[in-house]
């Protein structure tokens, strides 16, 4: 099973998670899915976040616009790469690269 699969699984109906919050947020787990999959639909990474589609327009286009996406056509598909480079914006993480937090969370 894929890793983007597995995502979306986590989202289905039946799942259940500990409690009600989650520690990564959902512009972390949209670049995530994204990872996994850079040529997936905004649909499909939504399935996989569990969020809409718009919401996950919103997402990205903010990932575009802050440097840490980008976003090319190829037909009528969008293809999707990551600033791996890009730091994160938060104080206390701005050390950390995107690259190597995707990395981590996929190990």
């Amino acid at each position: 099973m894929s890793q983007l699969a597995h995502l979306g699984r986590c989202f289905s109906p039946g799942y259940e998670f500990m409690s009600d919050w989650h520690l990564l947020s959902t512009y972390a787990l949209v670049l995530l899915a994204i990872g996994n999959d850079n040529t997936a639909t905004l649909r499909q990474i939504g399935d996989a976040v569990g969020i809409t589609e718009r919401s996950t327009h919103r997402i990205v286009a903010e990932l575009v616009d802050g440097g840490y996406l980008h976003v090319t056509k190829n037909g009528r598909r969008n293809v999707y790469r990551i600033e791996e480079e890009a730091r994160l914006r938060h104080p206390l993480t701005r050390d950390i690269e995107v690259g190597a937090l995707l990395d981590l969370l996929n190990a």
